[in-house]
């Protein structure tokens, strides 16, 4: 029940990479996340730190509310 705002932010994270034509690998690469753990983060599998949060939007160039709306 508590993890519903995690799967929430994983979704939405998904969206704007595929939106910014991104594959996970792309985004590893950008933000020095394996690609496993940003699958895991997207599909809401992961309750990552802030600061993996901050460094996934700053490789997106989104604000960081963004992610939780």
């Amino acid at each position: 029940m508590g993890y519903k705002v995690v799967a929430q932010m994983g979704k939405k994270i998904r969206k704007i990479r595929k939106h910014q034509k991104l594959s996970q690998e792309q985004l590893s690469e950008k933000t020095g996340i394996h690609s496993t753990t940003l699958g895991r983060i997207e599909r809401g599998e992961s309750n990552p730190p802030v600061y993996t949060i901050y460094k996934i939007s700053q490789a997106l160039k989104t604000p960081l509310r963004e992610l939780f709306h």
